[in-house]
């Protein structure tokens, strides 16, 4: 049984470093906003619920969203253990999951925070940029396409979504710091907490991350 959570600012690397992860564990990578959207999409019962307050703009409750991860995790792919990518994102759904896990007899085993500055965060998220018609993803700096302007694929348009516009970037930011931060002195705290720098390559960072919580 390996149970990890993985912590960092937007754009950080989580999601990536946990489909490695998952991989090189064989364990499942759950995402909060990827169970969120299929289970509204199969109408569940909970995905109804939830559905209720997307529809009028408001936040999932944090009740909810774990029962929804509970649902998740009750799952037979779960039984050898489970990556949280970006979850918990506050202190209130930290403790509800840690509630959860110890009525099933278990624990968070590993809480990863990856590390990197707010000024590398703006430079790697404000220089992304997508195909307006198919979808293929480049940075200004990391994976510039030819033409600034057209996709090397299809000749689409390129644009910069809103999310990563720099003023986005640093209010999502500002939320991480209110509500997500404090997490790492919560795990800090019970143990769990070990903390890598998320500066280098892609396989470097994972090399890391790997060392830290051991082979299986």
């Amino acid at each position: 049984m390996l149970n990890l959570v993985l912590l960092g600012p937007p754009g950080a690397g989580k999601g990536s470093q946990a489909k490695s992860l998952a991989v090189r564990y064989g364990i499942p990578q759950i995402s909060t906003g990827d169970i969120l959207r299929v289970a509204v999409r199969d109408k569940t019962p909970l995905g109804i619920k939830a559905r209720s307050y997307m529809d009028k703009g408001m936040l999932v409750p944090d009740n909810l969203v774990v029962e929804i991860v509970a649902e998740r995790l009750a799952m037979d792919d779960c039984k050898a253990g489970f990556i949280l990518d970006g979850f918990p994102r506050n202190i209130a759904q930290a403790e509800i999951v840690e509630k959860m896990l110890g009525e099933l007899g278990e624990k968070v085993d590993k809480v990863i925070n990856i590390e990197v500055s707010h000024k590398e965060i703006v430079k790697r998220l404000s220089g992304r940029r997508v195909c307006r018609s198919c979808g293929e993803g480049y940075h200004i700096i990391f994976n510039p396409p030819v033409d600034d302007k057209k996709c090397d694929k299809c000749k689409g348009e390129i644009y910069q979504r809103d999310d990563d516009k720099e003023d986005t970037i640093e209010a999502r930011l500002k939320v991480y710091d209110e509500q997500t931060a404090p997490l790492i002195d919560f795990y800090n705290k019970k143990g769990s907490l070990v903390t890598v720098g998320g500066i280098g390559g892609f396989q470097e960072i994972t090399e890391k991350i790997v060392n830290v919580v051991g082979s299986r």
